[in-house]
């Protein structure tokens, strides 16, 4: 019995293993690369927190600066006001200065008149000593005794007041205009004087003026290098985050391709798997059942201001799996839809609804009412993805919400 029982087991033994031959290697290279990818995301997600947190940094940079800046534009208003009035300043000094020389030019031109006058003046003088010099002078006694009367001698004495009269002004004519152009020339060194000090004062403004703009233009120059230079660095940051962003969804494309191959061997080798069939109706935790059986392949991602998110959860299944309705409404959305490609909306209450996406086919019509766990189309990958799956979603209001709180 033994030799016959060994010769059966050393023939069943490698027939056994050709058999389970096939699921060994569907097994094990899929698994591989499950965690191969999985190992890929994990780093692209490290790299994207990374590059989300310098993203931060160099908003909160940009947010700096910005008030920087905001503050420099305060100083030059105030140094703008400074300036008009150091303008409204030089203009004052400026037309004080046109005063000055047009007083200048009528001192001058006065000076040229009383040296010229003083000049005659002076000749008249010279003129009338020499004739006092050349015929004696004549006194009061010579007069009466040379008169021939006193007819003669009322104008002899007339004649000697006049000729006094006519030397005290000329002397006092002389006087006169001496005071007088020593005077203008006293008066033109100050309004010289004051004339160079009003344009220094002009000058002296003028300088501040240059130097208050070019400093508001160099702080400005710089402030705004800086945070152009932080705007720069942003959006090449940002780029390289969706760069990586759009490698994990390929990744997890890739990923849900390599779990719904798994799953499909899996159901088939359990017997349990049916193609065209939506299996067993999967309910979680909430008031949601899960439209598909199938792992998570992308989670949930609440949007910010500055990033865009996962608006749903990927589920990787295969190609044509029945998709059911997550509750019991109407459908309100059917039809391709960008990005969504064939995109399925049902509404449920007044404020909650889901929405289907990515769908090979549709099994229900825009105004149906379907009820909980009905198949309302199938999977695939239209509109934009990588890969079979399901991209589903629950909206509170028309605003996305994260669907692991109903399922």
């Amino acid at each position: 019995m033994r030799p016959r029982l060994l010769v059966i087991a050393s023939v069943a033994l490698p027939i056994a293993l050709w058999a389970l031959s096939p699921l060994v290697s569907q097994g094990a290279g899929p698994v591989s690369r499950a965690a191969t990818l999985q190992s890929k995301i994990d780093a692209k997600r490290s790299k994207i927190a990374r590059k989300r947190g310098t993203e931060r940094v160099l908003s909160s940079d940009i947010a700096r600066w910005t008030q920087r800046i905001s503050r420099l534009q305060g100083r030059i208003t105030s140094l703008r006001g400074r300036e008009a009035r150091i303008q409204a300043d030089l203009d004052a000094k400026r037309a004080e200065l046109i005063r000055i020389q047009d007083a200048l030019r009528a001192e001058r031109a006065r000076l040229a008149r009383l040296q010229a006058r003083l000049g005659v003046v002076r000749r008249e003088l010279a003129d009338r000593l020499v004739q006092i010099y050349k015929s004696d002078d004549p006194d009061l006694v010579t007069v009466v005794l040379d008169a021939r009367g006193f007819a003669d001698l009322l104008e002899r004495a007339d004649f000697l007041r006049r000729v006094n009269d006519q030397d005290t002004r000329v002397l006092r004519i002389v006087r006169d205009a001496k005071a007088d152009a020593t005077s203008t020339a006293t008066r033109l060194d100050e309004l010289e004087a004051r004339q160079q000090r009003v344009t220094v004062a002009i000058l002296s403004r003028r300088d501040a003026i240059a130097r208050v703009r070019q400093d508001l233009v160099d702080t400005r120059v710089g402030y705004d290098r800086t945070r152009d230079g932080k705007a720069r660095a942003l959006a090449s940051t940002r780029q390289t985050r969706q760069n990586l962003e759009e490698d994990v969804r390929a990744l997890q494309a890739e990923q849900a391709r390599v779990q719904s191959a798994l799953q499909t061997a899996q159901q088939q080798n359990s017997g349990a798997f049916t193609p065209g069939v939506a299996g067993p109706i999967r309910q979680g935790s909430g008031q949601l059942i899960w439209p598909v059986n199938g792992p998570v392949t992308s989670p949930f991602c609440e949007r910010r201001a500055w990033e865009s998110c996962h608006p749903g959860v990927d589920i990787g299944v295969a190609s044509g799996t029945p998709i059911r309705a997550a509750d019991s409404g109407k459908v309100v959305l059917m039809g391709p839809v960008g990005g969504y490609g064939n995109y399925t909306c049902v509404q449920h209450t007044a404020t909650l609804s889901t929405c289907y996406a990515h769908q090979s086919s549709f099994a229900t019509s825009v105004g149906a009412s379907v009820s909980k766990g009905q198949v309302i189309g199938y999977s695939g990958c239209t509109g934009r993805c990588f890969g079979p799956h399901l991209h589903f979603e629950v909206r509170i209001n028309g605003s996305v919400v994260n669907p692991m709180a109903y399922l």
